[in-house]
């Protein structure tokens, strides 16, 4: 599950809606063969039986969870290619990473260390702030705080040089201010349902670079996917990399998993179920 099935169901996802529709976008399943199948659908994935693109499904190796690959297909994708093809991040640069205790930001934290970054986490509340520290972030903010960009820049001890984003409204412009001149930004998301504009003057005054991504655009992409999934199937099984895995509910109960994913009360994945 992720929070684009709350905008597919509210029909404010970034591509129409056409009804009738079956929400899921990650599924895992086995084949007629009984091969085991990561794959990214374009919804159908609340279902018993799902159809995948060749190119854009993975066989899983043994020892990678059912809940670890899915972590991985969408979210994990996304956090590689926000970190690494959009914003291009470089060793010793700072970089903020929003909801950084839930299922993307979880990942983008250790992936950001990985790559020699310091990290910011964003995180609503102390349990998961002590998550995300324990997740290796350098600092941790409250990321409901009504001086969220004087805290990130006191917190990374200057402006920074790398924000993701993915709330609106603002912490959109919180991100937007805490940025050193020749910052990047990287757009995924506007969970606030706020959307934000930034003039061009602000862009102009520090050299500001204002990026969107939206993972499905790679899905035609040969190598990009197969590249970045690989990547992260060996850093699960290396140890370097470990998704955050929240509860697993059966199908009948989507709608209950919709309500803990609305209230962001849950930390890590959620998954449902088809075969309960």
């Amino acid at each position: 599950m992720n929070y684009a099935d709350i905008h597919v169901r509210n029909d404010s996802y970034l591509a129409p809606v056409a009804l009738p529709y079956i929400p899921g976008n990650e599924v895992i399943g086995r084949t007629s063969d009984g091969e085991r199948f990561v794959g990214l659908t374009r919804g159908g994935g609340y279902a018993e039986q799902a159809l995948v693109h060749r190119r854009t499904s993975w066989v899983v190796p043994d020892d990678v969870s059912d809940e670890q690959a899915l972590a991985l297909c969408l979210q994990g994708n996304s956090a590689y290619h926000l970190l690494a093809t959009a914003a291009q991040v470089k060793e010793g640069e700072t970089v903020v990473i929003p909801a950084a205790a839930g299922g993307l930001g979880s990942l983008a934290v250790q992936l950001a260390k990985n790559m020699g970054a310091r990290v910011v986490g964003l995180a609503s509340t102390a349990e998961k702030r002590q998550l995300v520290q324990e997740l290796g972030a350098d600092a941790v903010v409250d990321s409901t705080s009504s001086n969220l960009a004087a805290e990130i820049t006191e917190a990374a001890g200057g402006p920074v040089q790398v924000a993701l984003e993915m709330t609106g409204g603002s912490t959109f412009k919180a991100l937007v201010s805490a940025l050193a001149p020749r910052g990047r930004l990287v757009v995924y998301g506007y969970a606030s349902g706020q959307i934000s504009d930034i003039s061009t003057r602000m862009l102009m005054e520090r050299s500001i670079t204002v990026a969107g991504f939206w993972l499905p655009h790679l899905y035609s992409d040969r190598s990009a996917l197969s590249t970045s999934m690989s990547a992260l199937f060996a850093a699960v099984r290396a140890g370097s990399l470990r998704p955050v895995l929240g509860p697993v509910y059966p199908l009948g109960e989507a709608a209950v998993a919709h309500t803990t994913l609305i209230a962001r009360s849950h930390v890590g994945k959620l998954c449902l179920d088809a075969t309960r």
